[in-house]
């Protein structure tokens, strides 16, 4: 690693830093978006430096790239998480923080849908509602919710179908007071399966909907 690269990086690092040790009145969605810069502008300047290009003018480049394409992990972000866990236990939902910054709900068919249904089933509104509620006073938090089927039957069939199950809980979400503008819907099909199709355990597993939930540091 040269100097000059050495420089761009410590520099675009120390600068993400101060941003946030330095301006108490930042709010946390400001210093999400500080330190995004700050690592975006980091990697731009190895790419600039291994590429061949000018490690500063990489350092710029990617410092812009990090505040807009990062999420962020916010106080709200965690404590939606914390009450999500706990208004889950033993119900085989599972909730998680993605390597991106998303809060992730992975809902299985215990909960959400029977075979080659998109009706949610009465379990599942247990876990929606308090969902909702989190979403009402967070105008800027965007969901995505991605359908998924097991693989009886054919794509014909599991296709829409995912889609569908992806529909009735952003309809479901929208009722309670969550702006659809807000949620994008995908529909996977049994293209993506968690468990082995073969035995009545793993496809209750595949038979699922997901729900992402990111609050854009920018």
């Amino acid at each position: 690693m040269s100097q000059q690269l050495i420089r761009a990086t410590a520099v675009s690092l120390a600068a993400a830093a101060l941003a946030l040790s330095g301006c108490e009145t930042m709010s946390e969605r400001q210093k999400g978006t500080a330190l995004g810069a700050g690592v975006g502008a980091g990697v731009g300047a190895v790419l600039g430096s291994t590429t061949g290009g000018n490690a500063g003018t990489g350092a710029v480049i990617g410092g812009a790239i990090g505040a807009v394409a990062g999420n962020l992990w916010s106080k709200r972000q965690e404590e939606r998480r914390l009450a999500m866990e706990q208004a889950t236990q033993g119900t085989g939902v599972d909730v998680t923080r993605t390597a991106d910054n998303q809060l992730k709900v992975n809902i299985p068919s215990d909960v959400s849908f029977d075979t080659g249904s998109a009706q949610i089933k009465p379990q599942m509104r247990t876990v929606l509602d308090p969902f909702a509620a989190s979403l009402k006073d967070d105008p800027k938090a965007q969901l995505t919710i991605i359908g998924h089927t097991d693989s009886t039957g054919s794509e014909a069939v599991n296709n829409p179908l995912s889609v569908q199950r992806a529909q009735s809980v952003r309809d479901y979400l929208a009722a309670r007071g969550v702006a659809s503008t807000r949620i994008q819907i995908d529909g996977r099909g049994e293209r993506e399966p968690v468990a082995d199709n073969n035995s009545d355990t793993g496809r209750a597993k595949n038979r699922r909907v997901e729900i992402l939930l990111r609050e854009p540091a920018a």
